[in-house]
């Protein structure tokens, strides 16, 4: 078959193109070309018909179409299974790759309807003022960017790799075109003509481009981006170029790294940790055929714990059972294609030119229903560097494959510095039960990484383990790994968004932002807001309630109904003491009980819960005899899709007789819809 690229909302099939070979067979399976695409076309397509499309849609509409479609691509699981195979895969890497990829989709729809307004832009952090009265403010907003998200994409995960991009960016509101890897590109092609089939996603929101980038990058501009993720080489190359560093285009680099695990000293033989620290070393090695950014490739373990590491990996190694990735009792299958394995026992030779080969190498060896000559396989190596300090191939060179080096260190501080010497990774594992140790090594070896996990008896069996980066977290390290984090839950659909700093009135702010400002003006009538559904409250609706008298008696019968006795509340001489009080004051909690009573409407009503408080800050003490009231504003408001409610947050202010704020806080509700 011909790949076909997406492109200005049709599929185009070039006439001819390079071959792409099954990676277990060496038989042709597909043909490879971008001949004949406008990349200028492409890219307006993208910037005029998917941007303007997407800016139309809230966080929470887009977090949903992405939800939608990763449940249509759901069912095409045994599909994408099958063409899987093809790039060397065995079922449990094709999980990684495919239901990862699908999950990642779920897990930032989740997260954005949770952690993102029903809004087409972002709120970000409080707001500043800016004048002595507050009537110039400053707050800073988040909008997507006006361009187009240029995705170029390593082989080794033809589906999570696009995924894991596309799921912040279309979030975020910026159309994409995916650029996969040639060598697994049939995979990619196919999810996404699936996705095009199934008409979840609007005109120009994602394009495919099947083969190289022609000249695209010389039509970037400043509201486009780049996310890049392979070699390190590559990506110097691509952040060079003149369209780039001209316009300034953001560029995402998640590259290849050296990345580590360090056995801890308390490790022993006999400990938990030391066995888990094997079984994941191997499962790295052999999980993809080792061709995972994330892999470890330096195996950082105490000198005298060498001998027993090393023989129990070339035990756990002569088990594993290499060849066709389609049978079942087949632990690892081949690498992408041949030229990788080329590259990778280029690696292999270079590296042993100081360090020992311990088990595997660049030599034919048996396989399970596969032939060495045809399919790209290679064993698993594990190599010795006696003086990693002093040899340092290994900590600059690497085999993009199953190969892993074992470095001794005598000091924790040596373990660190060996991890650290990969000049940026983008994960080291830590296996350990000492929490000091942990301690240390997070201290001294985060600045190098951008992950650190730590796996020991009490989370190995829920732990995701040393390489796989999950979507809640970042994926990117600095130094080597590029400086790019890919994903990072909330944080990666920033990556897509332009901070803008918004200044002006309080009633401007509010206006921008559609969340209400302090200083900024209030809708007072007769109606008591909470008799108000979700859809009639508006910003702004404010209650100002009438006057309570707080008296010693309150304050004794609430500590001794609750019994919160704290002697600011009971004790006259004790309270007197106090800096911050110098004479007994009313409970924090009974201002809030009174402040309820006085806003509340009792009746029932659109109100269906008060269901949290959030930023309580006490002010000003509040003393027998004190007289209160409360201004309650509605600050926010967010619906709720396919539900019968949407959540409203009101600003609460606390107040006394002389017009001093004692409390404020913000109250969460939940308000039943318009029938």
């Amino acid at each position: 078959m011909i790949l076909g690229s997406f492109a200005e909302g049709h599929w185009h099939t070039p006439v001819n193109g390079r071959d792409v070979l099954d990676a277990v067979t060496g038989d042709v399976i597909a043909q490879i070309s971008s001949e004949g695409l406008n990349f200028e076309a492409m890219m307006h397509y993208a910037r005029n018909v998917g941007g303007p499309a997407l800016r139309k849609m809230t966080f929470h509409q887009r977090a949903l179409m992405i939800k939608e479609l990763a449940i249509k691509l759901n069912e095409y699981k045994a599909e994408f299974y099958e063409l899987s195979y093809a790039s060397g895969c065995t079922k449990a890497d094709t999980w990684i790759d495919v239901d990862g990829g699908f999950g990642t989709l779920f897990t930032y729809s989740s997260k954005a309807r949770i952690e993102l307004p029903d809004e087409p832009f972002y709120t970000e952090g409080n707001t500043e003022q800016l004048s002595r009265n507050g009537t110039f403010l400053g707050q800073h907003v988040m909008v997507p960017l006006r361009g187009v998200a240029v995705h170029i994409n390593a082989f080794n995960f033809p589906v999570w790799g696009m995924l894991e991009k596309l799921a912040p960016t279309l979030i975020a509101g910026v159309p994409l075109i995916v650029k996969p890897a040639s060598g697994t590109a049939y995979l990619t092609e196919r999810v996404v003509r699936r996705m095009t089939e199934s008409g979840i996603l609007p005109d120009g929101a994602v394009q495919l481009v099947c083969g190289s980038v022609g000249d695209m990058f010389d039509h970037l501009t400043c509201q486009d981006s780049v996310a890049f993720t392979g070699s390190a080489t590559t990506g110097m190359m691509l952040s060079q170029h003149p369209a780039v560093t001209k316009n300034a285009v953001r560029f995402i680099s998640e590259q290849d790294s050296l990345n580590s695990s360090i056995l801890g000293p308390d490790a022993t033989p006999e400990a938990p940790e030391f066995d888990l620290f094997v079984k994941e070393v191997v499962n790295e090695m052999t999980t993809k055929a080792g061709q995972k950014c994330t892999a470890i490739r330096r195996a950082i373990v105490p000198k005298d714990l060498v001998e027993p590491v090393s023989e129990a990996l070339k035990a756990r190694l002569a088990d594993v059972k290499i060849g066709n990735p389609r049978l079942k009792d087949v632990r690892m299958g081949a690498l992408a294609n041949m030229g990788q394995r080329r590259e990778v026992y280029d690696r292999i030779n270079e590296m042993a030119e100081e360090n020992e080969i311990l088990c595997g190498g660049t030599g034919a060896f048996d396989l399970v229903d596969a032939d060495y000559a045809k399919g790209a396989f290679a064993a698993p190596t594990v190599m010795y560097c006696d003086k990693p300090f002093e040899k340092l191939k290994a900590h600059n060179i690497e085999a993009f494959g199953p190969v892993s080096t074992i470095m001794p260190y005598d000091t924790v501080d040596d373990a660190i510095t060996l991890a650290n010497m990969g000049e940026g990774s983008l994960v080291a594992s830590l296996f350990t039960h000492d929490n000091n140790v942990a301690r240390d090594v997070v201290m001294g070896a985060g600045a190098y990484h951008g992950r650190l996990a730590i796996i020991n008896r009490d989370s190995a069996e829920e732990s995701t383990g040393h390489g796989s980066p999950m979507p809640h977290l970042k994926h990117g390290g600095p130094g080597r790994a590029g400086g790019g984090e890919e994903m990072g839950g909330i944080r990666g659909v920033m990556h897509y968004m332009q901070r803008v700093a918004v200044q002006g009135s309080p009633d401007i702010i509010t206006a921008v932002t559609n969340r209400w400002t302090k200083g900024s003006s209030e809708a007072v009538d007769t109606v008591h807001p909470f008799r108000k559904n979700f859809d009639e409250v508006e910003l702004g609706t404010t209650l100002h309630t009438k006057a309570r008298t707080v008296s010693m008696e309150d304050i004794e019968h609430f500590a001794n109904y609750t019994g919160d006795t704290f002697y600011a509340h009971m004790d006259e001489e004790a309270a007197a003491a106090n800096p911050f009080f110098g004479r007994r004051v009313a409970h924090g909690y009974l201002l809030l009980s009174f402040a309820a009573g006085l806003f509340v409407d009792p009746a029932p009503g659109p109100v269906l819960a008060n269901y949290g408080l959030n930023d309580l800050q006490f002010m000003q003490p509040v003393y027998p005899g004190d007289t209160i009231k409360v201004r309650l504003v509605c600050k926010s408001k967010k619906g709720r899709p396919g539900q019968i409610y949407g959540e409203v947050r009101w600003d609460v202010t606390i107040t006394n007789q002389d017009d001093d704020v004692c409390a404020n806080y913000e109250l969460l509700t939940l308000n039943a819809r318009a029938e």
